[in-house]
């Protein structure tokens, strides 16, 4: 099937026939969050062609990082690697393949829906953080390894993305040994934005938006201002109990059919 182009103010997708209406939907999404990324990290992202794919094949072919990248998550949050950016070009699989994989547990859609405005907000962390994947080469990613919970976390922090994660974070809680702190890198997607989560409700959104500009030392130093490391990592866990709790309690207050 040839590909398609649709576009927008600043954006260009290529998309098959089926997934026009969607392509203009996501380019939308992406319009907005390219506004709200470049005021608060203080960048400008430049031009970025999106690629929405028709299939998980197409798009691992495309982005053969993506694989070795979903075999190194946590098995909780593998649905939700879904695409890669590059330094300009975006690539994510289009709506309709997004809305398969999600599960049948609340906020499971929300989460892969927002995955374009998710990895727009990965690159604008790289571009004011460099040094951090794009490109990929060795010593990128290598820092990447170090701070994925910083990268992964504050894309879906700034994507709203971390909004959604309870029910996974929930899977992954009893899946799994209790996670380290900061997250190690087969947690960073599903738990990064938890860590700038806690640090914008204990020290608000200007204090967490600040602290990833200048990068993840600020990000653990401001919130271990007023405490230890050690009193850190035991906030941050009480932080995944109560998302957890949250989670269980919307359960309980859920009508029955």
């Amino acid at each position: 099937m040839p590909w398609l182009e649709t576009e927008s103010e600043t954006f260009v997708a290529r998309h098959d026939e089926r997934d026009a209406p969607d392509a203009e939907r996501v380019l939308a999404q992406l319009e907005h969050a390219r506004g709200h990324l470049e005021a608060r990290l203080e960048v400008e992202l430049g031009p970025i062609d999106v690629v929405l794919h028709g299939s998980p094949a197409q798009l691992d072919a495309a982005q053969p990082w993506l694989p070795l990248q979903r075999r190194m998550t946590a098995p909780a949050a593998r649905r939700y690697v879904v695409g890669w950016v590059s330094e300009h070009e975006l690539h994510v699989l289009a709506p309709r393949l997004l809305a398969q994989r999600a599960s049948n547990v609340e906020g499971s859609l929300e989460l892969l829906m927002l995955a374009p405005a998710g990895l727009l907000a990965r690159r604008a962390v790289a571009v004011r953080q460099p040094g951090f994947p794009p490109p990929a080469g060795p010593r990128r990613l290598a820092r990447w390894m170090r701070h994925a919970w910083y990268v992964e976390g504050a894309a879906a922090w700034l994507s709203g993305q971390t909004a959604h994660v309870r029910p996974a974070v929930t899977r992954r809680l009893h899946e799994g040994p209790a996670p380290a702190f900061p997250p190690g890198r087969a947690d960073a997607l599903l738990l990064g934005g938890t860590v700038i989560d806690l640090l914008a409700r204990e020290e608000g959104e200007k204090t967490a938006v600040a602290a990833i500009r200048e990068g993840p030392q600020s990000v653990l130093d401001a919130l271990g201002a007023s405490r230890r490391d050690r009193h850190t990592a035991a906030a941050w866990r009480s932080h995944l109990g109560r998302v957890v709790d949250g989670d269980a309690a919307r359960r309980r207050r859920r009508p029955r059919a």
